[in-house]
């Protein structure tokens, strides 16, 4: 093994000794006696996020209001459950390690994340899907009667198919899955008052059965709690087609079952997750009777109005019902803000509206019109977002040394564990050990991502990296899928140390700028600048001054709209030794 002098050492930068220390860390105490130590690892500082979206400035918050969507970015499908003064969040995650993102209020205008229930590979196996694969639509549940909180979902991969874990304390973490014996999508649980537990999900209609193209159906089972399954031979279908079957209505799915004044309310999303996109409600007199639609369906939707209303927010749907501290009902929805072309690059958001259940049926209130910008908080309730560990809302900077001393939870993995390549720098700074696999691959990949959470904004990131070999490249990424994404990264070219800019679309990548960066042992600082549709990509060797590469590109690559799936865009601190992309 080599030995270093330590006079020379100290002859380099500070910014040189961290990313030694950055690669013996990585490397391990076994992997540095086989290897010489001060192997090429990408070292991060300084990240910022800044977004800049014209609502939220031409909006500012007046005492007693808070922003709508409450969770910005791509939180979709949310499930709320509570337990006396608490309330829990989840939403889906789909091949995004950890998985399912879980929050926590007392008073559903204040959030906190407190983790991910699937936080281990023992409930997650993600390694090998497409990133709109994994986790869909997870539902959240406690039961009173065993003090049990229950969260149940789908997991397109691993062999799991619908499973349920639970656990006595969300903050504590939870159990291994337990694999369900049934087939279809969107389950979420029930406890009846006299202890009873039951399933409902969305389904196939059975073989034959079909009448059209998004005929669903919505089954229910009977659940056994002392063997976490449900109980064979319970199952009926107790909705075909959706509210109205004569009219051919698609996608009845997300089913949520309640009881209020002794009777059972089926709650659904109907039209598909876009712009027919709606909730509907349905009663009967007891689970054995049949389920009749409300007459006033839909009781949330965006689908009547202008497709260009100002400020516009779409999609709505896919909700879920809460008792709040005042007494009064709420409902947390999936809904989209879609920028200047109407393209989807935030992707599906947490939006949160009061309900009047004052008579028969639950309605949105003002669910049946635009949806606005911000809302009136419940009596007696201080709007406390960004500030003591809150999840911020509106135009926020989120800003990461990563000197603490666990990462923060908004920071995710590609399909696996972030600790198999994170190691923290001892001076600050997070060391990423680049794993033999590019971004375009299903797999698990090297970067860690924060979600795109605004229309406009700005992401920056001070990066120490000496490549040796055009395998070698790290930098910044945006990210829709393995198929659609930005790559801003240094690799080096013979002796010289390059950063370049590249697109893949449709699988294919192209290179559109490149620029030689002359001293090749400085930090660089990378950005990228948002507006809308149009992405600028910019570096500076001083920290203040910017130089753009590659002009001005669109941002549609980045929508679903263009690149399909169920994701919004991610913001990625990538390092690979898998590179492809030469200027």
């Amino acid at each position: 093994m080599k030995t270093f002098h330590l006079k020379s050492v100290w002859r380099q930068s500070r910014q040189a000794i961290v990313l030694l220390a950055c690669a013996l860390a990585a490397s391990g105490t076994e992997l540095a006696a086989k290897e010489k130590p001060g192997k090429e690892i990408p070292l991060f500082t300084h990240f910022v996020y800044q977004g800049n979206d014209k609502v939220y400035r031409d909006n500012p918050l007046q005492p007693g209001e808070f922003y709508n969507p409450i969770l910005q970015g791509c939180y979709p499908d949310p499930s709320i459950t509570r337990k006396g003064n608490d309330y829990y969040l989840v939403c889906s995650s789909f091949a995004m390690f950890p998985g399912v993102p879980i929050f926590h209020s007392t008073d559903l205008v204040n959030w906190r994340q407190i983790g991910h229930v699937l936080d281990r590979e023992s409930q997650l196996q993600v390694a090998d899907c497409g990133i709109s694969f994994g986790v869909y639509a997870p539902a959240i549940c406690y039961n009173p009667h065993n003090d049990t909180f229950y969260m149940i979902t789908t997991q397109f991969s691993g062999g799991f198919g619908n499973m349920v874990v639970k656990t006595k304390d969300p903050m504590k973490g939870w159990s291994d899955p337990y694999k369900l014996n049934f087939e279809g999508i969107d389950p979420s649980l029930f406890f009846d008052d006299d202890g009873k537990a039951y399933v409902v999900h969305n389904d196939a209609p059975a073989r034959g059965k079909e009448r059209y193209e998004g005929h669903r159906v919505i089954k229910l089972w009977e659940y056994d709690l002392e063997k976490d399954q449900v109980i064979a031979g319970t199952d009926r279908v107790i909705v075909d087609g959706g509210t109205h079957p004569e009219q051919n209505p698609i996608w009845i799915e997300a089913p949520h079952l309640y009881k209020k004044d002794g009777r059972y309310y089926l709650m659904c999303a109907e039209g598909g997750t876009g712009g027919w996109h709606s909730e509907v409600i349905f009663e009967a007199k007891s689970l054995k009777d049949p389920f009749v639609a409300a007459p006033s369906n839909p009781i949330l939707t965006q689908r009547y109005f202008s497709p260009h209303r100002a400020n516009k927010i779409d999609w709505a749907g896919h909700a879920d019902l809460v008792e709040g501290p005042d007494g009064k009902y709420y409902g947390v929805f999936l809904a989209i803000r879609p920028n200047e072309k109407d393209q989807v690059n935030t992707g599906r958001e947490t939006f949160i509206l009061p309900v009047d259940w004052s008579g028969e049926f639950p309605v949105f209130e003002n669910g049946l019109i635009p949806l606005a910008c911000k809302l009136k908080t419940p009596n007696g309730v201080e709007n406390k977002t960004g500030k003591d560990g809150f999840f911020p809302t509106g135009n926020f900077t989120f800003e990461d040394n990563f000197t603490a001393e666990n990462l923060d939870y908004r920071w995710i993995g590609m399909r696996g564990p972030r600790e198999k390549f994170v190691k923290a720098a001892p001076d600050g700074g997070v060391c990423i050990q680049p794993f033999a696999t590019n971004l375009s691959e299903v797999k698990p990949v090297s970067a860690l991502f924060h979600r795109q959470q605004h229309k406009d904004f700005t992401a920056t990131v001070t990066l120490a990296y000496q490549p040796k070999e055009s395998n070698q490249m790290a930098g910044l990424t945006c990210y829709q899928s393995e198929r659609f994404y930005y790559v801003f990264g240094v690799t080096a070219q013979g002796k010289d140390k390059v950063l370049v800019l590249a697109k893949t679309e449709k699988g294919q990548t192209t290179v559109l700028a490149s620029a030689k960066l002359e001293d090749a042992k400085a930090p660089v600082t990378l950005q990228v600048q948002a507006e809308g549709t149009r992405y600028k990509f910019n570096y500076s060797m001083d920290g203040r001054t910017f130089v753009n590469v590659g002009g001005t590109v669109p941002g549609d690559i980045l929508s679903t709209n263009v690149a399909g799936g169920f994701t919004g865009s991610l913001i990625g601190l990538y390092g690979t030794t898998a590179n492809t992309i030469l200027p």
